[in-house]
């Protein structure tokens, strides 16, 4: 099963614990339980390491579950989710936030209480516009870490065939001139001059030099 549709299941079931959290007598106790949940949360990124989509559970569970407690689509807390479908664009795949502000969608219209008016509904369908622009958010902060990597992997290259092949070079022509005895020691500069200057060609070419090291 794709990371993306896994990812996108347990945040749909989150959000469906989270609307049924205020009918439960658990409600009485939120702020008890929100404060366990960051305890794990804590414990989780020292101890155990534990990756991002923990941190993106415990975030959605948290914040639908506040605002349903304190009024639902009319909440003054209601800005929150747009700034958690941000933060799922960046911490779990960018798709994935298709079908949790989908789910959203449906699951406030599911429990609309009758008397939110007009305002309620702006509120719930301001969602789902958000959706396309968080999309492409995510998309390209994704871009963002494949370049910074390329980069990365990139500055390793470099560091490697300066200071492995090119110093391995550079010695063995400085060791040829300190101990110079005559034609076979200036062979071996000119042979170690010209592979220098075919792998210097080979890497400006792009091309693979590591196992040449």
């Amino acid at each position: 099963m794709p990371k993306e549709l896994v990812h996108a299941v347990i945040l749909v079931i989150v959000i469906a614990l989270a609307f049924l959290f205020p009918k439960t007598v658990l409600a009485n106790y939120d702020l008890q339980l929100y404060a366990f949940f960051f305890i794990v949360l804590f414990l989780g990124k020292k101890l155990f390491k534990s990756g991002k989509l923990l941190d993106a559970i415990i975030f959605t569970f948290v914040i639908f579950s506040l605002v349903n407690t304190t009024g639902g689509m009319n909440s003054p807390f209601f800005f929150l989710l747009y700034f958690l479908l941000f933060s799922i664009t960046l911490l779990l795949e960018p798709v994935v936030s298709i079908p949790v502000t989908l789910s959203a969608v449906i699951f406030f219209l599911a429990f609309y209480p009758e008397k939110s008016g007009l305002q309620g509904l702006l509120s719930v369908f301001s969602l789902a516009f958000l959706m396309p622009f968080s999309l492409f958010m995510g998309k390209e902060y994704e871009k963002n870490l494949v370049l910074k990597r390329q980069q990365q992997a990139q500055q390793e290259d470099t560091f490697l065939f300066l200071s492995l092949i090119v110093k391995n070079h550079v010695k063995t022509i400085k060791k040829s001139v300190e101990n110079f005895m005559g034609d076979h020691d200036l062979h071996e500069i000119k042979k170690s001059a010209q592979d220098m200057e075919r792998l210097i060609d080979k890497f400006e070419k792009g091309e693979d030099v590591k196992k040449e090291s």
